[in-house]
């Protein structure tokens, strides 16, 4: 899960995947991160995407912010960005023959909501983070259910 600073979207779509794959007994199976294309390293996540979060059963504490390396494009078989902005940032920095690993979350795992990205809350209202938790839950669920097909054969 990628976004800029990695300390709103991104560590909140780590924790609602890791929580919706636990749940689907996928844990083991499926290594979940997030990190930013920009911004400081080793920071906790807001804290209003924190209590948000909190507020819906998912656990932000744990996660530290970090920068998207190169390195990531070999760890991850997905990295799927919060908005078109970093998408480019991906598109630019991935290795030649690596480009099927990228996607939007959304598009990812929740195409029927019709919208492309999962807008950035930082300078906005509390309001933004629950908005930013509505978009991130059905993706993160459309997701599991991707991965369950994928990696358990299951439909």
């Amino acid at each position: 899960m990628v976004c800029l600073g990695n300390i709103c979207r991104s560590p909140t779509a780590e924790a609602v995947l890791r929580t919706k794959l636990a749940k689907a007994g996928l844990e083991r199976h499926v290594e979940v991160g997030s990190a930013g294309t920009h911004g400081e390293r080793g920071g906790a996540p807001d804290a209003r995407a924190v209590a948000a979060a909190a507020r819906r059963g998912y656990d932000l504490s744990r996660i530290r912010s970090r920068r998207l390396v190169v390195k990531d494009f070999e760890r991850f078989d997905l990295l799927l960005a919060m908005d078109l902005d970093n998408l480019e940032h991906l598109s630019n920095q991935c290795p030649p023959g690596e480009h099927h690993r990228l996607g939007l979350l959304l598009e990812m795992g929740a195409p029927s909501l019709g919208l492309r990205e999962v807008p950035d809350p930082y300078y906005g209202a509390p309001a933004g983070f629950e908005r930013v938790l509505d978009l991130i839950e059905p993706a993160c669920e459309g997701l599991v259910v991707s991965l369950q097909r994928r990696l358990l054969g299951t439909s």
